[in-house]
This record gives structure tokens, sequence and C-alpha cells, in this order.
């Protein structure tokens, strides 16, 4: 993880060094998340509305761009568990990192884009409760990397994204005990505002 953020820290650099085109500015948005689950007796439930707001930096030329952005997020989902009994107890998860994705890209004329790129996502907090809102305890990863992939518009100063985000590893081997792997799946649409 720490080699990711020293990567984008020379990024950043050499792309400003090189004088090309360079914006930052602040960005926000939601996402529909949902837990993707591997394990005898578990089941992925209803997905969770989400959101994201913090910084993004454009850096490149006419046709390819990089761009890191740094985004306090608060993510979740749904966890149903099948019972011995055959009733089902649905767990909720809420929780609130700090995402780090950095996007490559190519621009398809003056407005539109594709990127794609890693993600590392460190755990600030979490919750986990039943349907009796119970707190349970779960060993979740402190921190985590994944992939991002999608398209993009530009008009003028605003910049729209339209991304889907996976997990490349487990968040969590277990749930309530049991061994199973737990993936975060999000989807997400954001805006932000070149200031520069």
């Amino acid at each position: 993880m720490k080699k990711f953020f020293i990567s984008i820290c020379l990024l950043i650099f050499a792309f400003g060094a090189k004088g090309q085109e360079f914006s930052i500015g602040p960005k926000l948005g939601v996402s529909q998340s949902s837990l993707a689950l591997n394990g005898e007796g578990f089941t992925s439930g209803e997905d969770k509305i989400g959101y994201h707001l913090g910084l993004f930096v454009r850096m490149g030329g006419n046709s390819i761009f990089a761009q890191p952005e740094f985004l306090f997020t608060n993510t979740g989902g749904s966890i149903v568990q099948q019972m011995p009994s055959g009733a089902e107890e649905v767990l909720q998860a809420s929780f609130n990192r700090l995402d780090v994705p950095l996007m490559f890209g190519f621009k398809l004329a003056s407005f539109f884009r594709i990127q794609a790129g890693p993600i590392a996502s460190v755990l600030i907090d979490y919750k986990l409760e039943d349907a009796l809102q119970n707190a349970r305890e779960l060993d979740y990863s402190s921190s985590t990397l994944g992939y991002q992939a999608g398209i993009g518009l530009d008009i003028g100063n605003l910049i729209l994204d339209f991304k889907f985000e996976n997990s490349l590893g487990r968040i969590a081997r277990s749930v309530v005990g049991f061994e199973t792997d737990q993936r975060q799946n999000q989807l997400i649409l954001s805006a932000g505002f070149r200031l520069f």
C-alpha cells in the first residue's frame, strides 16, 4: 500500500514537470454497492446507496491522461445468512474508507473519455448490525486493492464519471465465524469541477 501512494506522488511530479495539462478540483458522487459472497450458507442481500467526496487531479496531454483521486467513501451492503432452521438473518454492513483510485485513460474527442486503473482503499471504520441493530464484530481487512473501469464526459470545467469497481482480494475471510470470501462491488456516478 505504501508503494502505491509513493507511485502516485512520483506520477504527479513527472506529469507536472513536463508542463502538460494539469487540473485539480473537488469531486463528489453516489454509488450503488453490494457485497459478493462465496461461502456456504451466505448470500448477497440488498445493495446500499453510498456517497464519496474529495479531490481529483488530472494530468496529461491531448489524448492520454492520468487522474489520481483522494476520496472519503461511505459504502456497504447486506449479507443474508441461512439459518439451520430455514430462517434467514440479514446483516447490514456499512464502511467508511479512504479511497485512492489512479485512473489512466484515453480521450476520444475533446469531451469523451475511457478510463481504468487500480484503487487502494484504507478502512477507517465499519458497522455490522443484525435486524435488531445489535453490533457484530468482524475481522475486516484494514486495506485492500481493487480496480475501477468506466467512461467519462468533460463539459467545460465539469467532469462526469461512471465507473465500476471490484475488489481484487477479500475484504473479510469469514462472516460470524463461518469461512467465506467477501468482496466489495460498486457502480459509481460522480461529478467534479476543474478549478484550473
